[in-house]
Formats: structure tokens, C-alpha cells, sequence
């Protein structure tokens, strides 16, 4: 009878804690999709230059050095 209580209550509780992560996510995503609307980019940034000039990332530099003999 205790075991049956037991489970009953840590399903419960595991069923609550799915639920609430689910909302968090799910608050996430909105926020962020309210965002890309707000800058009219729907699809989200997939790389930007910073005027670094010839459109090199970020790396490039660690990239260029790590290939030099």
C-alpha cells in the first residue's frame, strides 16, 4: 500500500516538473519569435559581418594561423 502512495506521488511530481519545463520552453520560443518579428527577421541570423572587411568571421584570424607551417 505505501509503494502504491509513493509511486502515485513521485509520478505526480515528475509529471508536474514535464509540464512546467514545457511551459518554459515553450515561453522561450514566443519571446524569441516576438523578437525576429519585431526586427522583421523571421528566419533568424545566420551569420553577420561586423565590417571586418572581405566577410571574414570571427575566427578567421585562429583559422589562418593554426594553417600556416
Amino acid at each position: 500500500m505505501y509503494d502504491d502512495a509513493l509511486y502515485r506521488s513521485t509520478s505526480a511530481e515528475l509529471i508536474r516538473r514535464a509540464e512546467a519545463e514545457r511551459e518554459v520552453r515553450l515561453v522561450r520560443l514566443a519571446r524569441r519569435a516576438e523578437r525576429r518579428a519585431g526586427r522583421g527577421d523571421p528566419g533568424g541570423r545566420v551569420s553577420r559581418d561586423r565590417g571586418r572587411g572581405q566577410g571574414r568571421g570571427r575566427l578567421a584570424g585562429f583559422v589562418r594561423a593554426a594553417l600556416r607551417p
